[in-house]
């Protein structure tokens, strides 16, 4: 907490001083894929090529989608209250690749807090889709997330009569995930099980390895996963391809103000497992890729 940041973007940045420590994810030192802070907000990145940002209004403060996630945590304790802000903001897109062409940021958000609320963020016609409540628990990747919905509804279990689908699109993987989150017990016998029902269902909606195609990135093999323990404050993670699951505790973190910032890379460290809240090192504050920006993870 206490470190000052802005939207990074050119015309008019959102400027704020993060109320909250937290633990982020980030990809090529430049961007947030998904994360927790202390007060027990957790807040997401997934694809969704349906995003569309329309022309930059800059009377409102702007944030680039690579630190947009990151704002949250910064500054937010539940669902409500990010809800509630992003009236007063605006997403600014950075250029992605897709296949040869290039396109505006395809991303949308999740979040949910301790209370169990939980939304679903996109960006559709430059403007902010919301579905908020605890009966959104799944999110995968296209299409929109109305039409996500409605498809769901065909499949036996989820309102429908067809079997349950196997496959790697996107709504086969939302319907699986739907499905069998809803079968979890609602009180498991041990912590440990608690968490490991969680990992089973995101394992079986995974897209494995081999499963790929450059043209639509809505189709790629799944490459990390996350559990966060929103109660207790603790940050599962892992690599697809490494065998081992590593957590974080926040509450054995220093995340007062002032304190340095700090990163643990398991890129690197690939012999970790368990608990690694005492493997973080002192590291510079992240680079986040400007709005506007092309993203190239080959630079």
């Amino acid at each position: 907490k206490g470190i000052e940041r802005d939207g990074r973007v050119k015309e008019n940045p959102l400027k704020w001083t993060s109320k909250y420590g937290s633990v982020s994810a980030v990809v090529y030192g430049i961007a947030i894929t998904d994360g927790m802070n202390e007060a027990g907000l957790n807040a997401n990145v997934l694809y969704l090529a349906e995003s569309t940002f329309g022309e930059r209004d800059v009377s409102k403060p702007g944030i680039s989608v690579s630190i947009f996630a990151q704002w949250m945590l910064d500054n937010f304790a539940t669902v409500d209250e990010v809800v509630e802000a992003l009236s007063s903001v605006e997403t600014v897109p950075i250029t992605m690749m897709h296949d040869k062409d290039k396109v505006q940021s395809p991303f949308h958000y999740s979040v949910a807090d301790k209370t169990g609320n939980s939304a679903v963020i996109e960006v559709l016609d430059g403007k902010f889709v919301i579905h908020k409540g605890r009966q959104y628990k799944v999110m995968t990747n296209s299409p929109k997330y109305d039409e996500q919905l409605r498809l769901a509804k065909q499949y036996q279990g989820l309102g429908g009569d067809k079997p349950l689908p196997g496959g790697s699109q996107s709504p086969e993987r939302y319907a699986r995930g739907a499905f069998y989150l809803s079968l979890l017990p609602d009180k498991p016998a041990t912590y440990q099980e608690a968490v490991a029902n969680v990992f089973s269902v995101i394992r079986n909606m995974s897209t494995p390895w081999g499963v790929s195609d450059p043209s639509k990135p809505n189709i790629a093999p799944t490459l990390w996963r996350s559990v966060c323990d929103l109660t207790n404050g603790r940050y599962y993670f892992e690599f697809t391809q490494n065998p081992a699951v590593v957590w974080v505790d926040l509450d054995h973190l220093n995340l007062g103000k002032g304190a340095p910032v700090q990163m643990f890379d398991l890129k690197s460290d690939v012999l970790a497992t368990g608990a690694v809240s005492d493997r973080f090192k002192p590291a510079k504050e992240i680079k986040w890729l400007e709005g506007g920006a092309v993203l190239n993870p080959g630079s």
